[in-house]
This record gives structure tokens, C-alpha cells and sequence, in this order.
């Protein structure tokens, strides 16, 4: 991770987590880094986010959260 970056965990189907575990086998590292040895291309990252059930409305639930007063920044983890 870059320096002064921001890690946060997501949480994974296991339709999607075994994707996840395909691309770390064929890129030949580690789940956990996997998506760090991908070149991303705007376009795939799209797919890849649009691809997740529900990831939007998560979203935007979120920041209606936060907005409201609930929930807890990023930066006071």
C-alpha cells in the first residue's frame, strides 16, 4: 500500500472471492495482493464494481450515514 493510503476490507460473495482467488492464482501472488499486481483499466474497474450485488445502494446508504451523523470516518480508524 502507498504510503498515506487508505486501506478498508470488503467483503466478498463467495462467487466473487473465488474470482478474487483465480486472479491471484494466475497473476501468481497472493489473494490478499492480487489486485495490487493488476494494471486496472477504467473500464474493467466499472465492470468490476457494477459487478458486485448491491455495491451502489451499500454506497449510498453509507454516506447517507455519515451525512446524518452516524457511522465512523474513515480516518478515525
Amino acid at each position: 500500500m502507498a504510503e498515506g493510503g487508505t486501506r478498508f476490507n470488503v467483503q466478498l460473495d463467495e462467487r466473487h472471492a473465488q474470482k478474487l482467488r483465480e486472479l491471484a492464482e494466475r497473476t501468481h501472488v497472493n489473494p490478499s495482493t492480487a489486485l495490487d499486481e493488476v494494471e486496472p483499466e477504467p473500464s474493467s474497474a466499472v465492470v468490476l464494481l457494477d459487478s458486485i450485488p448491491g455495491a451502489f445502494e451499500c454506497a449510498q446508504q453509507g454516506l447517507r450515514e455519515i451525512e446524518s451523523g452516524h457511522g465512523i470516518p474513515l480516518d478515525d480508524f
